[in-house]
């Protein structure tokens, strides 16, 4: 797989499932993830986003690269949404930072204990989360919000090498949204655990227990309606109802 130039990388990684192999903890991971350059639609998409700006940015330098996922390596409760936010998370390098869907999701995980604050802006802001990792299916920011099937499969070894190096202690994988579901059960398939057929469909507080085939503790699959303005706005997805959402998983994985 060539790699794409960048005007941000200096040192590519090009091929996701040779690389993912590799890594050894999550921090090497995380450093492989940010120096991707495996789809060339992507990589002059979050680079155009971060030369050109947003107006209310532009004296900000972007971090215009994949962003890696963000939470304590012992993590027992992780989260699935979808991309990083053109000018969220692809302008501050930190998944749901910056952007209103992060607004309303730190401030849920502060409000049951996992998160030190309810507010993430920057990298250096002091938010810390607790016993929780947050991840996507894919780590850059996509043209309108949406990367393309090819796209979400080439970033595919990426999550599979998260998922296996937090297997010791994950128990529970809340998903925001359908899309995030679809790209998470292959995944799963890939790692160490059984999905049923047919598949489980997506829904708000759907519950799935998977089996693990390496003889260790199941995994526990919620899903929760993705924290887009969309869906915030409207009223589809209340504080209310991600606190419920986020006290499950807590009772699931075990903590307290």
């Amino acid at each position: 797989m060539p790699n794409t130039p960048a005007k941000l990388i200096a040192d590519p990684v090009g091929d996701p499932a040779a690389a993912a192999l590799t890594a050894t903890r999550l921090t090497e991971l995380d450093q492989l993830i940010s120096r991707c350059t495996a789809c060339p639609r992507l990589v002059a998409w979050r680079e155009e986003v971060a030369e050109v700006k947003r107006a209310a940015f532009r004296d900000e330098e972007y971090w215009g690269r994949p962003v890696p996922g963000f939470g304590p390596p012992d993590a027992e409760i992780g989260f699935v949404g979808l991309a990083p936010a053109a000018h969220g998370g692809n302008r501050t390098g930190r998944i749901f930072t910056g952007d209103r869907s992060g607004d309303v999701l730190f401030q849920a995980l502060y409000d049951v204990g996992l998160a030190s604050q309810p507010e993430a802006h920057h990298l250096d802001d002091g938010l810390e989360l607790f016993h929780t990792r947050i991840t996507a299916p894919v780590h850059c920011a996509p043209p309108a919000n949406k990367p393309t099937p090819a796209e979400r499969d080439t970033c595919r070894p990426w999550l599979v090498r998260e998922l296996d190096l937090l297997r010791p202690t994950l128990r529970v994988v809340i998903v925001l949204g359908a899309f995030g579901w679809q790209a998470l059960l292959p995944v799963l398939a890939d790692a160490v655990w059984e999905v049923p057929r047919p598949r489980p469909k997506f829904g708000h507080e759907a519950h799935v227990e998977l089996r693990a085939t390496d003889g260790g503790a199941p995994l526990h699959l919620l899903g929760c309606y993705h924290v887009s303005q969309q869906n915030t706005f409207t009223g589809r997805l209340t504080p209310a109802m991600i606190r419920n959402v986020l006290e499950r998983a807590k009772e699931l994985a075990g903590v307290g």
